[in-house]
């Protein structure tokens, strides 16, 4: 009886509380956004289309030489019909949101849709390079297929290189939902921004974070632990800098160890540098040049 009484005298009120701050807030446009349910749906359309990469390791269902064509083909129609109405309504949120009435945001989004699928082949190529690093730079490695199977910085790569796909393609938001679901399932946060080239490994992976303006070039491998972050991300008047190169830049074969910390956009790292674990670097090191290291 007592609940019964709260329920008809004091839930109206928090009921309208809810609804006043709904109402007059971002949430109830979620009708011409993303909601809960169109997030699980990218992160099935993902897993999709890590299926289509790698089918031997990511489908659910195991699938002979001779059904291959067949799989790819049902598989990426239906990945098609799913992502992309749910990139055209990103792009209609967006333009919404800043008033934007000169474009078209079905064409746009058939554009990155069909943008997206047709750089499947050289993904899938630039991973298979990720993979061999993995396997030559892992002395514990003993098979390629125990690395895709079982390795948490390939999940967390792959996704990133679809991810930086919609991002230059300028999709709004689904490329950061499908990163996060990465951070969250293997503890690496790569950011869409980021550019990375080929051959590139996370031993073990856990707490690393890469920057939305950071730049990595090839043969590149890092450590758990490892920040590629900005030096301030605010201004002086408490801020967030937005628009401006933030993070670091690694060059080519460089190796950076556990814990290391490597700030601002005007760092650079040079090209075969060794950056030892627990570090705090915010000035740009020499090609070649050994940081904390006993050599």
């Amino acid at each position: 009886m007592e609940l019964n009484n709260w329920m008809n005298d004091t839930l109206p009120g928090v009921v309208a509380e809810l609804e006043k701050s709904i109402i007059g807030g971002f949430d109830v446009e979620s009708q011409v956004g993303l909601d809960l349910a169109g997030r699980h749906e990218i992160y099935e359309v993902l897993d999709d289309i890590l299926a289509v990469l790698f089918p031997g390791s990511w489908r659910k269902e195991k699938i002979s030489r001779a059904e291959t064509n067949f799989f790819l083909a049902d598989t990426i129609r239906h990945v098609s019909f799913r992502i992309g109405k749910h990139i055209e309504e990103v792009f209609t949120y967006r333009c919404k949101k800043d008033r934007c009435e000169n474009c078209s945001c079905a064409e746009r989004a058939e554009a990155a849709l069909k943008h997206l699928v047709e750089s499947l082949p050289e993904i899938r190529e630039m991973l298979l390079e990720d993979i061999q690093a993995a396997f030559e730079g892992d002395p514990a490695a003993k098979y390629l297929d125990e690395i895709v199977l079982s390795y948490p910085c390939i999940e967390a790569i792959a996704t990133y290189r679809i991810a930086h796909l919609l991002y230059e393609l300028d999709v709004p938001i689904i490329p950061r939902i499908i990163s996060e679901r990465a951070h969250s399932r293997t503890g690496i946060d790569i950011h869409p921004g980021a550019k990375i080239g080929s051959r590139f490994f996370i031993d073990h992976g856990t707490g690393v974070v890469i920057g939305e303006t950071t730049t990595i070039g090839n043969n590149v491998k890092l450590y758990q632990g490892v920040t590629l972050g900005a030096l301030s991300p605010f201004d002086k008047e408490g801020n967030p800098r937005k628009g401006e190169k933030r993070h670091p830049d690694i060059e080519d074969d460089v190796i950076i160890y556990a814990n290391a910390t490597i700030l601002g956009g005007a760092t650079v790292i040079g090209r075969g540098a060794v950056i030892g674990g627990n570090t705090w670097i915010t000035k740009s090191v020499p090609p070649g040049k050994c940081v904390y290291c006993s050599k």
